[in-house]
């Protein structure tokens, strides 16, 4: 493999694949002029900053760590992104914060520095570009904060256990989901949301969300969201039994605990919506479940050195690969980064597929979407050298 930069695609796949390249340039033509895409290739225009709200002018903003140049994974395909907008990244940063703070308190004063260094505006910016207000970008970012404090909280770093997980997370849901009981039961339930920080979290983000989304955008929000509590499950059922899954095992629980309610929400981010019967379509799916996968073995491959320093055995493809092939633990990150660069062009391909099948606009913004969604993400874990850092195997 090499061993620096991106892989790119070849010079000529794109002419080669049409489809693939209205994918990567989003829709055209009439009417299309104001989706306000950002190609690949070039650097977005700024959108005009929304004056901020009065209050916010009190406090002075958080400060947001500075942008790093990051390395990006030897060997990994990857499609590199513009900076994101540093007036929208210092909005969204003062907002978010004050909604984890004062809202939600989300989280106590001495993880402060960790909510600073996961630099959630700059990560939610880059991943949406063309979100036409502040508030819509803070849709996502919200939403990531909350998935992060359950995850945190009820599953991992913050006091989280196996033990118990499915009843946390049965009654956190109905954060998302409301509960739809008797009068006389309905007052325990409504206290109960404000019971810890992931409730309180969920709560309110959700509420936010359905204020920008349609009822068909919130219920598909919320069937993903049960996806990805499944998936907690199953690795929370193994780490109470110590049991190492099978490779093919690990990956069907990581495309269920994985990035999917994420992209799977650019429309409502990006202010517009792509119809019920369009994202049930068989082949959308495929394309948000390729997407998923492929970003959350991102994750894997760039959090491997914090999990590996962190407290018990923690499950991650390089691992998962070394154990159950009995390779070593160079070979097993270096065949991770095969899987992913597979799972990408898979992605890419399965999107041009669709592009070519439904030239609907909609689809094609959408699909959109997602690519840039897709690449964010790897644009913010090679970034953050605060929380990750790379083995020393090149």
């Amino acid at each position: 493999m090499p061993d620096s930069g991106p892989s790119p695609l070849p010079p000529s796949a794109s002419e080669a694949n049409p489809a693939l390249a209205r994918v990567l340039r989003g829709p055209s033509g009439l009417g299309t002029a104001s989706l306000s895409l950002v190609r690949r290739d070039e650097l977005p225009v700024p959108p005009d900053p929304e004056p901020p709200e009065a209050e916010s002018l009190t406090p002075e903003p958080p400060e947001q760590p500075p942008p790093a140049e990051g390395r990006p994974i030897p060997g990994l395909y990857f499609h590199p992104v513009p900076e994101p907008d540093p007036v929208r990244v210092e909005e969204v940063g003062h907002r978010i914060k004050r909604w984890a703070v004062d809202e939600v308190e989300a989280y106590p004063p001495e993880w402060e520095d960790q909510f600073d260094g996961f630099s959630t505006s700059r990560y939610m910016v880059a991943c949406h570009p063309d979100a036409p207000t502040v508030e819509h970008v803070m849709v996502a970012a919200r939403l990531m904060v909350a998935e992060n404090a359950v995850d945190d909280c009820y599953c991992e770093d913050h006091g989280g256990s196996p033990v118990g997980l499915g009843g946390r997370l049965l009654l956190a849901h109905t954060a998302l989901d409301p509960l739809h009981t008797t009068k006389e039961y309905t007052p325990d339930w409504v206290e109960s949301l404000q019971s810890d920080a992931p409730r309180r979290a969920y709560r309110s983000a959700m509420e936010y969300f359905v204020q920008l989304a349609t009822p068909s955008q919130a219920d598909r929000f919320r069937h993903d969201m049960a996806r990805l509590h499944l998936g907690y499950l199953a690795e929370a059922a193994w780490a109470e039994t110590s049991y190492v899954p099978q490779v093919w095992e690990y990956l069907a629980m990581r495309q269920f605990n994985n990035f999917r309610p994420c992209p799977t929400i650019t429309d409502t981010v990006g202010g517009y919506e792509l119809p019920a019967d369009l994202h049930a379509q068989p082949a959308m799916q495929r394309v948000i479940a390729l997407a998923g996968n492929a970003t959350t073995i991102v994750n894997d491959l760039y959090s491997y050195t914090k999990e590996l320093a962190s407290p018990g055995k923690h499950l991650n493809l390089p691992v998962v690969i070394a154990e159950r092939e009995d390779v070593s633990e160079k070979e097993a990150y270096l065949k991770a980064i095969e899987v992913h660069n597979e799972l990408m062009h898979e992605f890419e391909a399965a999107a041009a597929e669709l592009a070519a099948s439904f030239p609907d606009p909609r689809v094609l913004r959408f699909l959109k979407g997602v690519a840039v969604w897709v690449d964010g993400n790897h644009y913010w874990h090679m970034t953050n050298t605060y929380r990750y850092s790379l083995p020393d195997f090149w």
